[in-house]
């Protein structure tokens, strides 16, 4: 299937409104693409960006995929490296807080001034054992990487002038490299992120959206991955189904974002993201199908290792409660589990009737609630926040269930930033009878209440030491549920069916971490709640896990040993002794 001119054409920005309200999922578009246009200025450099690469890794802990191995079996340091490669430093299974310190290095490197993203929702990332798209020296071909940055080249050729000698250039590019090893459906998110707004990512989590949610097949041999010509045939016929009137996304973005995890919101038009003027944007996609049923079933097949009873408890109280909270140490997957039992409580996947916000010591009831903002030219309006306004969509559709979720809501003052919406949050108090006038009034004798299918769920986490305990009041308004750190048959079973973990390897993983848990909880000035998650070591569906002794070291040394180092700040010596109890038979 071609791509026509008049399809480059339909893609571009000035076919697709925009507004002021730009989703903030979508700003790190603008990154990634100044990312992409300083790196390809680096393509007869490449011995400079290396130099450079390895000072960052010098410089930080969570950099170190670098080294190179010769037909002997001795490591080097790397000494070439793809574009590909070099976005892939961070868009890796680390955790966010590296991925924006590996980001702004990058980025100084390189010579990019726009703002690194505040976070990487939706965005595919790399199997963290094998981030780069070229095998070791002692089996790569000698163009393997010139392949790879002529790929990258005749791509961004291709975005950014859509003329039909670049499409033949780069279909043969394409062929080319994913006839590489370690290129594959890889090569897919590597020009997503190149130009996100005219490349569709084909991962696994997006090849599964698009097959269900679009109807769209998506044709390869079984031991390999689509070539050009279907992957723009794919491209192509995405566009043609974001054309259609009934859409609410406009973009590739928007896509992966839905895609990501099933965790993520789908925008709204009515929230659509700002398109840069320079890269070309795909129209909507169709939301007729994009929620299906949902279920405690469906919670428990995506990765959900609480039983089945616990989770229908949770419903049921929530259902009685109006209110609920989920509290856990770190890494026992709070937030992911809250998305899941919004969409079980509403008994479809509608990201349209779930608002996350997260609270953080500077939100105030005027940011939350209703507030005075700047409107140009001196003026004030007064606008509601995100609590005001889902409860009005709330109110509108009085047969479905919407859902507000704050994340880390001891972070902030909730008893501040709520006001007197506290009082409302009560079951009881969800009628016309016991509405409350706001410290904002829109028009004098306003009273505001809540609708009853207005549902609130929350996320603490108890064992951070900057955080509040939050107080009694609004303790009596919410229900809270505990999750425990779980390295059962259920975590040990998923992880081997889904990333392909040896079974008696993740018994060893869980049986350290089950030991460093118990030493944990006895320790004084700890406890329980300082336990480490299973989350930490339950890679994404369908990463595949080679070399599991070091896909651990690496999740020890990045992530979980930062925090070990974090809980004995004042005895290093109680912290390395944890660590080699943990690396215990690796």
């Amino acid at each position: 299937m071609e791509l026509h001119k008049q399809d480059m054409a339909a893609s571009r920005p000035g076919n697709v409104e925009q507004t002021a309200g730009a989703e903030e999922e979508f700003a790190w578009t603008v990154f990634y693409t100044a990312i992409a246009d300083k790196l390809l200025t680096f393509r007869k450099r490449r011995g400079e960006l290396i130099e450079g690469i390895h000072a960052i890794a010098s410089d930080v802990d969570c950099l170190s995929i670098l080294q190179d191995k010769l037909a002997d079996g001795t490591s080097v340091p790397l000494r070439d490296i793809c574009p590909f490669t070099t976005i892939g430093i961070f868009n890796r299974g680390i955790t966010s807080a590296n991925r924006r310190l590996l980001a702004g290095r990058l980025a100084r490197l390189l010579g990019v001034s726009e703002e690194v993203p505040h976070n990487f929702d939706g965005i595919p990332l790399l199997n963290n054992q094998r981030s780069w798209f070229f095998a070791y020296s002692r089996e790569r071909g000698e163009d393997d990487i010139d392949v790879l940055w002529d790929v990258f080249a005749k791509a961004i050729a291709l975005a950014d002038s859509g003329e039909e000698a670049a499409r033949a250039d780069f279909c043969a590019a394409y062929d080319e490299a994913i006839s590489r090893p370690y290129v594959k459906w890889n090569l897919s998110i590597g020009l997503y992120w190149t130009r996100p707004w005219f490349f569709p990512p084909l991962d696994s989590s997006s090849r599964d959206y698009i097959e269900k949610y679009c109807g769209i097949h998506i044709e390869y041999p079984s031991s390999g991955c689509c070539n050009a010509e279907k992957y723009l045939e794919v491209r192509n016929k995405l566009a043609e189904q974001f054309h259609k009137p009934d859409s609410s996304i406009n973009s590739f973005p928007a896509l992966s974002f839905a895609a990501y995890d099933g965790a993520q919101a789908i925008p709204t038009q009515k929230a659509a993201p700002v398109v840069p003027d320079t890269q070309p944007a795909v129209s909507a996609m169709p939301a007729a199908d994009a929620s299906g049923s949902y279920d405690v079933e469906r919670i428990l097949k995506e990765g959900c290792f609480v039983p089945r009873e616990k989770l229908e408890m949770m419903l049921a109280r929530w259902r009685d409660k109006k209110n609920l909270i989920l509290q856990g140490p770190p890494g026992t997957g709070k937030t992911w589990l809250a998305r899941r039992l919004a969409y079980a409580l509403m008994g479809e996947r509608d990201a349209d009737r779930l608002r996350a916000v997260q609270f953080h010591p500077n939100l105030s009831y005027e940011d939350f609630i209703r507030g005075w903002r700047p409107a140009g030219e001196g003026r004030l309006t007064l606008c509601d926040g995100p609590f005001l306004e889902m409860a009005d969509m709330a109110g509108k559709s009085p047969d479905k269930v919407h859902v507000v979720l704050i994340e880390e809501i001891n972070r902030g003052n909730p008893a501040q930033i709520f006001g007197e919406m506290l009082t409302l949050l009560e079951a009881d108090k969800r009628t016309p009878d016991a509405a409350l006038e706001l410290a904002y009034r829109r028009t004098d004798g306003e009273r505001v209440y809540l609708p009853p299918n207005l549902y609130i769920i929350g996320t603490m986490n108890i064992a951070d030491r900057s955080l509040a305990l939050v107080d009694l009041a609004l303790r009596r308004r919410f229900a809270f549920m505990e999750l425990e750190p779980v390295f059962s048959d259920a975590w040990r079973d998923w992880v081997h069916a889904h990333c392909g973990v040896p079974k008696d390897e993740l018994d060893r993983i869980g049986q350290n971490l089950k030991t460093l848990n118990d030493k944990i909880a006895l320790e004084a000035g700890l406890g329980p709640q300082y336990r480490v998650g299973h989350s930490y070591v339950t890679p994404p569906a369908d990463s595949k896990i080679e070399n599991v002794g070091e896909w651990f070291r690496q999740i020890v040394a990045t992530e979980i040993g930062s925090l070990l180092d974090e809980y004995w700040f004042d005895a290093p010596d109680k912290a390395d002794e944890a660590k080699k109890l943990l690396l215990k038979g690796y």
